[in-house]
This record gives structure tokens, sequence and C-alpha cells, in this order.
């Protein structure tokens, strides 16, 4: 049964595959980005076709091509989990993506919206003293996977979709014992030239119950200040 991934897309278009847009170097084109290589060497700020593959996408649904799964997924990997020995990468390791999807929103004059769906167990490492999912674990999988649909807007549209996060505001509805399956579903919202933003909410699969909500805010970082 193919995961629902239209939580928001409410008037958004039928569906129809998407590709990232092209440029004679088959790159990205990542002008005046934090992104570019040339604009710097610290490796924090990499073209994301450059990084490794990571995961096996035939398992994700969705509209968008195979090669464009892949890059949102190794970029979730690559600033979600990091190495080895950063912070959250076990539980960074253990989502599970399985649909992303581009459309047409029409209360939005045919601007792209993107969702991508992501799930997950609660395991020991996730809880607090009471044996419930900790509020820092949530935050930490919000702005991660709430990061992934402005990925795919920015390869979609050729900029750079990353950034680093300038605020986040999240809603604890109710708690996660441990052994909850969360379904993660981010939208995109807005996406500027420097201020863009996405939504979320983490869903109990079993019993379909919110555990939490969130709005997202994501910036262009300033290459001066990093």
């Amino acid at each position: 049964m193919r995961p629902t991934s239209t939580a928001y897309a409410s008037g958004a278009a039928p569906q129809e595959a998407y590709t990232p847009l092209s440029s004679p170097s088959d790159k990205l084109r990542f002008k005046d980005s934090p992104l570019s290589p040339s604009t710097s060497s610290r490796t924090a700020w990499v073209d994301p076709t450059s990084l490794s593959n990571y995961g096996d996408v035939s398992q994700i649904s969705g509209n968008v091509t195979p090669q464009m799964k892949q890059l949102i997924l190794n970029t979730f990997m690559a600033y979600g989990a990091g190495d080895e020995g950063c912070f959250g990468h076990a539980i960074a390791k253990s989502v599970k993506f399985v649909d992303m999807n581009v459309s047409k929103c029409k209360e939005k004059h045919g601007r792209m919206d993107a969702t991508t769906v992501a799930e997950v167990v609660v395991t020991k490492g996730m809880l607090n003293g009471a044996g419930m999912l900790h509020g820092g674990c949530v935050a930490f999988l919000i702005d991660n996977c709430c990061s992934t649909p402005l990925v795919a807007l920015g390869l979609l549209k050729n900029i750079n979709g990353v950034g680093v996060t300038q605020a986040m505001n999240i809603l604890f509805h109710s708690p996660a014992p441990g052994g909850s399956c969360l379904r993660i579903i981010s939208t995109s919202v807005a996406m500027g030239g420097r201020i863009m933003s996405a939504r979320c909410e983490i869903i109990e699969k079993r019993t379909g119950r919110i555990v939490a909500s969130a709005h997202l805010n994501k910036m262009q970082p300033s290459m001066a200040k990093l």
C-alpha cells in the first residue's frame, strides 16, 4: 500500500514525475552560495551531488526521480547523521524514508510543494527517564527530517535548499513510549532567496495519534560567520 504523503497538499495538482534542473556541467549551480565549492574550503558546505551515496532509494516511493531521492537521502545522512562519533548518529541512521513527492499547489498559484515521509522506531536510546520519547530527540528528528523537503525544492530549482536552522517552534501533543513506530511527515512552506520554511507532524503509526508538530525556519548562512 502506497504511504499517504498529501497531509498538507490539499488542492495540489495531480502528481507527475519531477527531476532536478540540469546545468551544462550536470552539476547544481550554487552561485554565491555557501554550498559552492569555490566559496570556501570548509567541508561543511558542499554540493549535494558530491556526497557519497547512502541507502537503497528503490524502497522510497514518490514521484521524484531516483537520482533526486538519492541526493536528498545523501544530504540527510551527511548533515543529520555525520560521522559515527557525531551527535545523534545512531538515531539518524535508524530513520527510514518511505515517500518523497513534489507537486504544484493550486492555492499557491502553481508554486511547488515538496513532502517527505520518514519512519523511525523509538528505541531505548531515544527515551527520557520516564520511558517516553525525549523532547530533545523530537527536536533532533524534526530539525533533520523537516529540512528534507527544502532540500528537494532546492534540487528542483537548482539553488541551495540546505541552509542552517534559524528557528524551530515545536508543540508536544502526546508521549511516545519505547517501541512506538513514528511517521514523520514534512512539507515545504516557502522558499525565498535567504529564508525558507517547512512544517512537520510526527504521528504514531499504529494509532494515528499526533506526538508533535512543528514549524521550521532555515536561512542561508553567511560564510564570514562560519
